[in-house]
């Protein structure tokens, strides 16, 4: 089996990165060589991979978990083009792995020629290497403002000449007004790689839906290759915080007499949110992203995750009268994390002359650390333990490091070579690694301490419980909902022979 396919979506989050790792797993299951790919993700939630020279780069986590799917480590060229947005303006551009550039919408445009040749090759290389290539598209390919020099959505399919289908979530409404849309607003060359579409998070009865499936076909030309039902337990390696909704998966009972708590705070330029979602797979514990500081006094643990920009977010804290909650939770005794920038916070002061260019200003106090930022970016795989031999795996993704510290203060890691990582006062923790939670034993005995220290005496960690076997079973569910709602059967034709060549055109169609 040989070719190609793009997954395009009506909106942002209409299912395009689930889709893709479900079709993934489906072929993979069946002996087919397949690789992911998204020229261009904007996200920052990010994957350590380590390159071919040995040093560690960035690819967006959905594509990760997408290589995952296909029974593959993560490779740099899965996704070339990574935006990590600092502000609302400016972003920075990771390129291959490596931060080459920060960029507003002004100066992107200069760069974008640059940005689609390495897209281009890097594709050109996985269909070389693999039986089948399945690219998801960002964002909608009817961004019209957008379509000149596209490269990630119908600029990447008539470049790769790749047919396409166009995923829509039913469960915001709309979603024939936005599949007849999508291919309306397309030019004709754009149009003619259009196949089909795919319905996401149905719920009811599909009986209902069908006369709006037939005359869609009869609108546009085009079938709708299947409607994926809603299901509650695809929630991890979400591709943004905004999809988790207040409380993340579905907590299990706790495996004692008590609830353990936990609140993160959503700040506004939060990065690998991703974190946490190994502790909401723990029966009774139950995680919640809040912005409320009243949420925050009847945690057990607050978590501070990490930042892309982690001075203009610790002034947001300060501002919302989050920062004061978070002092008088550690005053109350209860425990605190803070995770990469969310670490950084709890220090004296933070020099920062390259990331928000603010110079130095006051953290949170709540740790005897000084914390500078450095213009070369750490981003590297990391391993270690902790009480001596529990092993703790993890990453590290950031420009400031810990300048200055108290030279009494306890580490909460220690990487292989015996040194220390991040630190431990009193109930205050911190540590620059990422993905430590998926750590079993690490998981459990940072659970078990947070039980103590917030006095939950009924708290019981579960044993046993693999973070590894609930992602494969993810990945799994995700495998099945393809097998089982899809036309398998068109969509490997699809894939195999690209689009038909009799697909009519739907007016007005941009420059027709």
């Amino acid at each position: 089996m040989t070719g190609g396919l793009l997954v395009a979506g009506t909106t942002s989050d209409a299912g395009k990165s689930v889709l893709t790792a479900g079709i993934c797993r489906w072929l993979h299951r069946q002996g087919v060589k397949v690789a992911p790919f998204k020229a261009q993700n904007m996200s920052n939630n990010s994957a350590v991979v380590v390159g071919p020279d040995g040093r560690g780069g960035e690819i967006g986590r959905a594509q990760a978990m997408q290589a995952a799917a296909c029974g593959l480590a993560p490779d740099l060229r899965f996704n070339p083009v990574l935006l990590k947005p600092g502000s609302d303006l400016a972003s920075q551009v990771v390129l291959l792995g490596e931060a080459v550039d920060t960029v507003t919408a002004g100066t992107f445009r200069s760069l974008r020629p640059r940005l689609a040749e390495t897209a281009h090759a890097a594709l050109a290389e996985l269909r070389a290497s693999y039986d089948v290539v399945i690219c998801e598209g960002a964002g909608s390919p009817a961004e019209i403002n957008l379509r000149d020099g596209d490269y990630v959505n119908m600029g990447l399919a008539r470049h790769a000449q790749l047919p396409t289908i166009v995923v829509g979530d039913i469960d915001r409404g709309g979603v024939f007004a936005a599949m007849f849309g999508t291919l309306a607003l397309l030019e004709p060359a754009d149009q003619a790689l259009i196949a089909g579409f795919v319905i996401n998070k149905f719920r009811g009865d599909l009986g209902l839906l069908a006369p709006g499936l037939d005359m869609l076909r009869q609108l546009t030309g085009r079938p709708t290759y299947g409607v994926l039902p809603w299901a509650l337990d695809l929630w991890l390696d979400a591709e943004d915080s905004l999809a988790y909704g207040r409380v993340l998966g579905r907590p299990a009972a706790p495996h004692g007499t008590e609830w353990l708590d936990v609140a993160v705070v959503r700040l506004p330029r939060i990065s690998n949110a991703t974190d946490v979602e190994a502790l909401a797979t723990e029966p009774g514990v139950r995680v919640r992203l809040t912005v409320e500081p009243a949420e925050l006094a009847a945690a057990d643990l607050v978590v501070l995750p990490g930042s892309k920009s982690t001075v203009a977010d610790l002034a947001w804290l300060r501002e919302t009268g989050l920062a004061d909650a978070v002092t008088r939770h550690v005053a109350a005794g209860r425990p605190l994390l803070g995770l990469c920038g969310g670490f950084q916070m709890l220090a004296r002061a933070i020099h920062d002359t390259v990331e928000s260019r603010r110079g130095s200003v006051p953290g949170l106090g709540l740790l005897p650390t000084e914390i500078t930022f450095d213009p070369r970016k750490t981003v590297r795989q990391a391993a270690g333990t902790v009480e001596g031999d529990l092993p703790v795996r993890g990453y590290e993704i950031h420009h400031g490091y810990v300048s200055t510290a108290d030279p009494e203060l306890p580490p909460l890691l220690r990487h292989a070579d015996g040194t220390g990582e991040g630190a431990v006062h009193g109930v205050v923790h911190g540590t620059h690694w990422h993905g430590t939670f998926e750590s079993d034993e690490f998981r459990r005995w940072f659970l078990a301490r947070v039980a103590r220290l917030a006095g939950r005496t009924g708290f019981r960690v579960a044993p046993g419980n693999s973070f590894a076997a609930a992602r494969e079973r993810t990945l799994d569910l995700l495998g099945d909902l393809v097998e089982e709602h899809l036309d398998t059967v068109a969509l490997r034709r699809l894939i195999e022979d690209g689009p038909p060549g009799d697909l009519p055109f739907v007016p007005p169609g941009l420059g027709r």
